[in-house]
């Protein structure tokens, strides 16, 4: 091992071996190093095979990187102007500022600017924000000590966390998306692609069941986590949840079991302990543990019963040790696929899959909190080396890491600039730092 700047030799060792994988016919190596404490700059030095890319030892590492993923999001804003001090060479002047047209009424037009871009138009869905705010939100609470007040935002050193401040511009605009007079919310902001440089006309899509109940999810755990900050917008918050969920339930039209009306059940039976909600999560559960395959990917339900599982108020305690058990028994099982495939991470043979991967570490690193298992936490820490670089096309896929960066070779596989793949990577961040606080 040779410090990169000196080039003196810091270590030597020899690699060891690993038994073949499932998923790769290439003989892999390993080597630990990790004698070597010495922060800086450093590679492998190794006869045959020549030089590794260099990589760092340092404190702190992944502060930079978490702090970036999450900036992520406040370089999508929609309707304000990002200056240079904080946005960079990403800065632009404030966009979508018009009114947009009612789809079921073209006469009919309404403020919907705010919120974060979701692609590359500037098209903003309900459910998608709703999903991915209620990802980082569970991040915030359980490794709420990894996210600072000090991440280079306009609101940064305010007395909010700045995942929290960033978080509430997307809440902004979701209250701007439901209907005041029933409850009901608007589906989507839809921004065709510009047709010879001109703009396009911005379309409000239709109320559903699916926008309101995932409105109402994530705004009333909004709610519950902002009230120490703001108790009077964590209100607002928390009376435009009710009314959503309120509308699903007055307004659906079979008694089919909705995993999305499920997790609003539980957000607001933690947040204001309302008899109905808590029946109808129960109901849920019932139902949902009964099955004998549990619904993998399903993240609603995921974070449903995860909220239950965390609530102070009255629960069943044979739902929660069955939720558990369940956690318990998915993180086994996708513990012992890794532990057999090289890097210790299931990847297909193109690494495209960061969005399945990044979705399995959302689940191990929950389930992580409730146990602490050392082997899982090395299996999480495994997959972020793996996205900076450890793997087989000696790739990073993070923004402004490694020395060979996805950016010089494929703009579409970076993780940061994906919508949904970006809020995992801040849960991944978030539980490996908080470990290391």
């Amino acid at each position: 091992m040779i410090d990169a700047d000196t080039g003196k030799t810091v270590y030597t060792g020899k690699p060891e071996k690993r038994e073949s994988q499932d998923s790769c016919t290439d003989e892999i190596g390993y080597g630990d190093f990790s004698q070597v404490e010495l922060p800086g700059k450093y590679y492998i030095e190794a006869p045959l095979l020549g030089d590794s890319y260099s990589f760092q030892i340092a404190d702190n590492l992944y502060d930079d990187v978490l702090k970036e993923a999450v900036k992520q999001y406040y370089y999508n804003r929609c309707g304000i102007t990002l200056t240079e001090e904080f946005a960079g060479s990403r800065a632009h002047n404030a966009c979508h500022t018009g009114h947009a047209l009612l789809r079921e009424d073209m006469s009919v037009s309404m403020d919907v600017s705010g919120g974060w871009h979701q692609d590359e138009n500037g098209s903003k869905d309900v459910v998608r924000a709703a999903e991915n705010i209620s990802v980082m939100l569970l991040a915030y609470e359980l490794f709420g000590d990894a996210f600072s007040d000090d991440m280079e935002l306009p609101e940064s050193r305010n007395g909010i966390p700045d995942l929290l401040d960033e978080i509430r511009y997307e809440t902004d605009w979701l209250l701007k998306m439901q209907k005041e007079e029933t409850g009901a919310v608007y589906a989507k902001v839809t921004v065709p692609a510009s047709t010879q440089g001109k703009p396009s006309a911005v379309y409000v899509e239709p109320p559903s069941m699916e926008a309101a109940e995932g409105f109402a999810m994530c705004l009333a755990r909004f709610s519950y986590l902002y009230q120490d900050y703001d108790r009077e917008y964590a209100m607002t918050c928390l009376k435009a949840a009710e009314r959503a969920f309120k509308y699903a339930l007055v307004n659906q039209t079979d008694d089919a079991q909705d995993s999305w009306r499920f997790a609003a059940a539980a957000e607001l039976y933690r947040a204001s302990g309302q008899q109905e909600c808590r029946y109808y999560l129960e109901k849920y559960l019932e139902e949902e543990l009964k099955n004998e395959q549990e619904q993998e990917g399903d993240l609603p339900c995921f974070l449903g019963s995860v909220t239950y599982l965390m609530t102070r108020r009255t629960v069943n305690r044979e739902y929660c040790s069955e939720c558990i058990a369940r956690l318990l028994q998915r993180a086994e099982t996708l513990s012992a696929q890794m532990k057999k495939e090289p890097f210790y991470v299931q990847a297909n043979e193109d690494q495209t899959n960061h969005s399945e991967l990044l979705q399995k570490m959302l689940w191990m690193a929950t389930v992580n909190y409730i146990i602490t298992n050392h082997e899982y936490e090395t299996i999480i820490e495994n997959h972020l080396h793996y996205f900076m670089g450890r793997n087989k096309l000696s790739i990073s896929y993070i923004d402004d890491v490694g020395i060979r960066n996805y950016k010089d070779y494929n703009e579409s596989l970076g993780i940061m600039n994906q919508f949904d793949a970006d809020s995992r990577l801040i849960f991944m961040l978030g539980e490996i730092i908080s470990n290391y606080e």
